[in-house]
């Protein structure tokens, strides 16, 4: 397996921003470290209204595995829930769910570490994306320079605060690389991709190995032992007496290939639907963040529109309307930089579909160069035997905004309440150190914007800290 710097390089998450030093430190080293709470309009109550809203609060759930559990204790559908975000599984989160379900059934459910507050009725469903903003609070633990000494709170302040001063210098208040985050292909197995391209050349036979059995940075043993067996054999009744409880997705595709064992398919939709459209999206994702890369590389601005960009409407929430984008020329680009430095309008980049606008001129050579290099010339982006995975191209702003900015010193906890990784120490390709300070960092993005996107700007960790 590679290393974390690999990985990142792979899914395009290899530049940053700035050449300044970054803090290092490592994220999520307990729940409480990185809280997320979703900012937006409450469907409108009425106590006739057909489903339940509630305020769920999880701490160290990740959201598809939750919906999973809540669905099962409610005897519903998962299609009958309706919430606006996915959520990390290390975190403290907290958002609206509508339930197809009595008030009465909801109360009744009980999930360790799981608060599900009834808030009354409604007729409304929440659709995904629709709220307006997410509220973070995040510490770094375990400060260090780049060679691996612990900083002071005062030095990994001053490097936080001047990274960020360079920042909006360079592109702008408040403005950084709205690059799409490590979580979107798997921080320590970056598998979603891998998958994706086999599923547009029509392998599923490929596609649900490499699911089942690609291996991924520091698993544990139990876990590798049943990666490796599945790669070994590729016999799936062997590999379901060792799998790991955890590993519930991948169960569920062993199960299926022993009712069915060549129904590769069958397999592979045995997987959450939101999954399955996210090894397609992660496709596209990787593609955006090398555009992005090579953009900044190429000393090329991100906030502020050149000939040939695409420029698309922007939302006061920070979403964009793609569909009425628009390829920026000499006759309007003095317009487009102006509405782009008051943020009614956005540059952008590709996430490559079987449809949309791609750049012209300089960005465009770009966008085809970097096609090109990720051997995307020969995908037509159908996805022929379950066409609902057949997306069309959209595009992604190159840069996102950061909000109620702020950086504070973060106490210093005893191991014993922080994750046994803290103990153990650094991993091979880490830098961190459990003598190095702690900061804590408050701030809102828009939707569909990572935060540990914004916090590598900082850290200049590898994936694998975050």
């Amino acid at each position: 397996m590679s290393g974390p710097d690999e990985m990142d390089s792979s899914v395009g998450l290899d530049r940053f921003a700035t050449n300044l030093p970054g803090i290092f430190g490592v994220l999520k080293m307990r729940a409480e470290d990185f809280r997320v709470e979703e900012v937006g309009k409450i469907p409108a109550i009425d106590h006739k209204g057909r489903f339940t809203l509630v305020k769920v609060t999880l701490r160290d759930w990740e959201t598809n595995r939750f919906i999973r559990r809540f669905t099962s204790a409610l005897k519903i559908n998962r299609n009958r829930i309706w919430f606006s975000g996915t959520k990390d599984k290390k975190a403290v989160t907290t958002q609206l769910m509508v339930v197809d379900a009595p008030v009465s059934r909801v109360e009744e459910v009980e999930i360790k570490d799981v608060d599900i507050d009834v808030i009354g009725r409604t007729h409304q469903k929440v659709a995904m994306g629709a709220h307006s903003a997410n509220r973070f609070t995040i510490v770094v633990r375990g400060c260090v320079d780049e060679n691996g000494i612990p900083l002071d709170g005062r030095e990994a302040m001053s490097r936080a605060l001047g990274i960020r001063k360079m920042m909006e210098e360079s592109l702008g208040e408040g403005v950084f690389p709205n690059w799409v985050g490590p979580q979107r292909f798997g921080s320590l197995r970056p598998v979603t991709p891998v998958v994706g391209r086999f599923i547009l050349n029509d392998d599923y036979e490929s596609a649900v190995s490499t699911y089942l059995g690609m291996e991924g940075l520091f698993e544990d043993q139990e876990t590798y032992d049943f990666r490796k067996m599945w790669r070994d054999t590729g016999d799936a009744e062997a590999c379901l007496e060792i799998i790991p409880k955890h590993l519930g997705y991948e169960r569920s595709m062993l199960e299926s290939y022993v009712q069915s064992p060549d129904n590769h398919v069958k397999s592979f939709t045995t997987l959450p639907r939101n999954l399955q459209l996210m090894m397609i999206h992660s496709l596209q994702s990787m593609a955006f963040n090398h555009v992005l890369g090579s953009r900044l590389e190429l000393g090329l601005p991100l906030a502020e529109p050149m000939v040939g960009d695409v420029v698309a409407p922007l939302s006061t929430e920070g979403k964009i309307d793609a569909g009425k984008s628009a390829i920026v020329d000499e006759t309007n680009l003095a317009r487009c930089i102006r509405n782009c430095m008051f943020r009614r309008l956005s540059v952008t980049g590709p996430l490559p579909g079987v449809t949309g606008n791609l750049a012209q001129g300089k960005p465009g050579e770009i966008e085809s160069d970097v096609f090109t290099k990720l051997k995307f010339n020969d995908i037509d982006w159908n996805v022929h035997s379950i066409p609902r995975l057949t997306t069309n191209g959209t595009r992604r702003p190159y840069a996102s905004v950061f909000e109620e900015f702020s950086i504070v010193d973060a106490p210093v906890l005893d191991e014993d309440s922080l994750d046994s990784r803290w103990s153990d120490g650094p991993r091979d390709g880490e830098n961190w150190h459990p003598d190095g300070a702690c900061l804590k960092f408050r701030f809102t993005l828009p939707p569909g914007t990572y935060a540990t996107v914004l916090m590598r700007e900082f850290m200049k960790s590898p994936s694998s800290q975050y």
